[in-house]
This record gives structure tokens, sequence and C-alpha cells, in this order.
């Protein structure tokens, strides 16, 4: 069976990654499994299409259900916070003790037949403003990137770097895909051997940073206020606990976490609205040839017919167009939110992931997808 199809993970976190497993073991139901040529992912979504390239998704759904937000990233000390980040990253060892060694992993990719591609963010500081085609995102392909460079990459992929701190692969320094390329749908556009395209995209809803612990702490320092050394500590406290009162960012890391969930978020936004505006411009080109060419037939004198089309067909297989102007490849998206359920890491107090809120957003996963694979196969069908 012919290889064409491109399936697109988009970052997530651990509910986006519980809701892909169930789009993907929905989309192994299908036969457009054996069909798949190519996994881009970003983020959670890179590390569902290694698995999923390997055909491990049981393993991967076991790993998942034993997971627990502790061995994931877990929280510093307050003294290491500046020094280290908010949290240490711990899922690569993770992943390692029960999944298998991420070298290894990249090794076996080099023997399956689909391509796996994952991005993550360039954070590098050499002067360079980052590449003309890839600007400051770094690609790694399981098939031209070395084992440990891809593993790295994987691993640089998935670091939230409201939480950790970016680390090198390579020559580079790299962290969450995320914000160059939460939704890397773009990127299956760019291959010739790709004629449908088959992608989830994570809508996250993120609860408000209101932990109540910046109130508590100013109420218990308020019985310093007298003390001259300490009023003007306890006058900053009680004004970020105005702040967050009124919603605003309590603090420097809240300010930062913001503005990481406006970056991701408007780059997937971006990302698939300039799909979108791809596909429209290819239907208007299309027609717009065809329209030419029936204005040629109808009106052109006989002998002068041939010519003329000739012509307009040449200038069109000419025009220099950013994409392949007379290639229109469908897409599959199943757009998917955690709705009431928020597996997230958490700030200090981290709480436990039970078993069936990961089955929840599994089957979540399942059934929006379900749903898109029934409604766009009767689309097809009406279509041919």
């Amino acid at each position: 069976m012919e290889r064409d199809v491109a399936v697109v993970l988009s970052g997530g976190g651990m509910n986006g990654m519980l809701m892909e497993v169930g789009f993907l073991k929905r989309l192994r139901e299908t036969d457009l499994w054996p069909r798949i040529r190519v996994f881009f992912g970003s983020s959670a979504g890179a590390f569902g299409s290694v698995m999923a390239a390997l055909d491990r998704l049981d393993d991967l759904e076991e790993f998942l259900f034993g997971l627990q937000v502790h061995e994931t990233f877990r929280p510093n000390r307050p003294w290491r916070l500046p020094l280290r980040g908010t949290h240490e990253y711990a899922l690569p060892e993770t992943i390692a003790e029960r999944l298998g060694n991420p070298i290894e992993l990249s090794e076996a990719l080099a023997a399956v037949e689909p391509e796996v591609v994952v991005f993550a963010t360039d954070v590098s500081q050499d002067g360079e403003p980052g590449s003309p085609d890839h600007p400051f995102e770094l690609v790694y392909s399981s098939r031209t990137s070395p084992p440990e460079e891809f593993s790295r990459g994987l691993i640089a992929s998935a670091a939230v770097s409201a939480l950790v701190l970016p680390f090198a692969v390579g020559d580079r320094v790299a962290t969450d895909g995320g914000w160059v390329r939460n939704f890397p749908v773009l990127a299956a556009y760019q291959r010739d051997d790709v004629e449908l395209i088959v992608a989830f995209r994570y809508d996250p809803r993120h609860p408000a940073f209101r932990s109540g612990s910046i109130s508590a702490a100013a109420g218990r320092l308020r019985r310093y206020s007298r003390l001259p050394a300490a009023r003007a500590v306890v006058a900053e406290f009680q004004e970020a606990a105005r702040r967050e009162e009124r919603g605003e960012p309590v603090h420097l890391v809240d300010t930062i976490a913001r503005l990481s969930r406006v970056a991701i978020g408007r780059n997937t936004a971006v990302e698939e609205l300039t799909a979108q505006e791809r596909e429209r411009a290819v239907r208007e080109l299309t027609a717009l040839r065809t329209d030419v060419l029936g204005l040629i037939e109808r009106m052109a004198p006989g002998p002068e017919r041939s010519r003329l089309a000739s012509a307009v067909e040449d200038r069109f297989r000419a025009a220099a167009f950013p994409f392949a102007h007379d290639r229109l490849i469908p897409r599959i998206t199943v757009r998917g939110s955690p709705g009431d359920v928020n597996l997230g890491a958490g700030w200090r107090r981290q709480r436990p992931w039970s078993r069936d809120a990961k089955r929840a957003l599994i089957e979540r996963g399942h059934t929006l997808t379900d749903t898109e694979l029934r409604v766009a196969g009767e689309a097809f069908e009406a279509a041919s």
C-alpha cells in the first residue's frame, strides 16, 4: 500500500498527550494507518509521534496510566528558582526507566517505515537571527538526524520553558517547540509525497493562577508591618494580593506563564489559518484557470483557440507561488479541549493524576476522532 498520509500532532502537555492517544488508537483502526508516511509533532505531540511510529501505542497508554505529575515536572525549592527554573525536568529520566533510553528509541525509528519529524525552539545566542527558512526553529528528522541529536531534540521539544531551563542539542540551545511550531501542519503541506493530512489540534483550557498563597503570605506578614525593615516587603505582598484578586499577574513567573500561553496559542491559530488560506488560494487559482480556459473556448477564434489555451496553461505552470498551486491536499483536523478535566504540572502543590481522569481524556480523543472521521468520510464520498 502506498504511504501518502501525514499525521500532525500538536503540543498540549499531559491533557493533550492523553487525548492524542485516543486519536491515534482510533486512527489505527482505519485503513489510513498503513498509509502513514510521516508524523509531525511538537512537544507532547513529538513524543506521541515517536511511539506511534514504533507502533507502541499500548505501551504509551500503559506508561501514561502509571505516570504521576512529580515524575514529569517536579517543583524546585524556592532558593533554586533563580538558578534552575521553577521545576526540575524529571520526564526524561522517567521515560528512560519505563519505556527505554531515548537514544535507543531514536535508533529504533531508523528501522520503521514512517518518518518522524519533531520541532524545538532555538534560543541560542550566537548573533544569528534564525535561518530564513526556519526562523528560530529547530527541525529533527528520524531519517536525517543522528539518533543522539534526535533524542535530545525530542526531549527539548517537550521541555515547557515556563517551568524548566533550555539545554544544548548539538551546537544549539533548544527548548519547548510550542513557541515556534506548536501545531506543525504547514510542514505537511511542503511534502510532495503527502496526499492526505490527518491532524489533532489540542485547544487548552488554562485555569486562572489563583493559588491564594500570596494573600495568605500577606496576611501572615501583616503583623510585622510596624517594623521599618519589613514595611516595604509587607506592602509589596499586599499589593500582589490585590493584583491576584483583580485577575492581574501576581508576579514575574505568572507574567511569563501568561505570555507563553499567548505566544503558543497565537502561533497555533496562525499556523492553521495560514493552512486554510493556502487551501482557499489553491481552490481559487484552480477555478480561475478553469474560467479563463472556458472563456477562450467560447470566445477565441477557432485558429487562435489552441494557441491561447496553451499559453494560459504555460503561464499557470510557470507561476512562482510559494506553494504548489495545482495540488489541493485534503485535511482532516480533530480539535479537542479537555473539558472539565485538567491534569497540569501545578505550581507548588501538585495534585495526583487519577486513572479515571486519564481514561476520560483518552476516550474523549477517541470519540472526537471517530466523529470527525465519519464526517470526513461522508464528505469525501459525496465529492467523489
